[in-house]
């Protein structure tokens, strides 16, 4: 299994149901070693011999659940199917994520300039000031950067920023 994620190119989607007492690898080593290989999907233990120290660290470690045999069926699906969300919602997250990422990175550094500006709620006047452009030039860039982010307004220029969190988006140090 660990090999066939180590060749996985795209995310691995889905829910992982490990039994303490796996062999060759016990489930608890296969989940230190899926977050090792940065593999977050939710996994749910089965075990008839867990202990609760074995169950807090699993829990630690970011388990979404461990059941005890004997279990009844409809814990056990009821408890895939939580997790299932849970992991479609992540997916969702990180599929936003990285859209919004993807629009920043097609930004030139003079559109990056003058969209950390709009943000910051800057009126065209004065960010053509700043950088010693025409107001013209500063119409043509925040054009292209609305249109390039998808959004209609500042107030989603700004949005869009707060979402992708603590990244450098300050305005380059250059001259005109």
């Amino acid at each position: 299994l660990l090999d066939a994620l180590a060749r996985q190119t795209l995310p691995v989607r889905g829910v992982f149901l490990l039994d303490v007492r796996m062999e060759p690898m016990s489930g608890l080593r296969l989940h230190e070693a899926l977050l090792d290989r940065g593999v977050r999907n939710p996994v749910l233990f089965l075990s008839g011999h867990g202990d609760i120290p074995m169950v807090v660290e699993a829990l630690k470690k970011g388990a979404f659940d461990f059941l005890e045999k004997p279990y009844s069926d409809n814990t056990l699906v009821d408890r895939v199917e939580q997790a299932l969300a849970v992991e479609a919602s992540s997916y969702a997250d990180n599929a936003r994520a990285a859209e919004r990422e993807a629009r920043l990175a097609s930004l030139s550094d003079r559109e990056r300039d003058i969209m950390v500006r709009v943000a910051a709620g800057k009126l065209n006047k004065v960010i053509a000031d700043e950088l010693h452009i025409a107001i013209r030039t500063v119409e043509v860039h925040r054009a292209r950067v609305f249109s390039k982010l998808g959004v209609r307004s500042a107030a989603e220029v700004a949005s869009l920023l707060a979402a992708t969190g603590p990244a450098d988006h300050s305005p380059s140090l250059k001259g005109p």
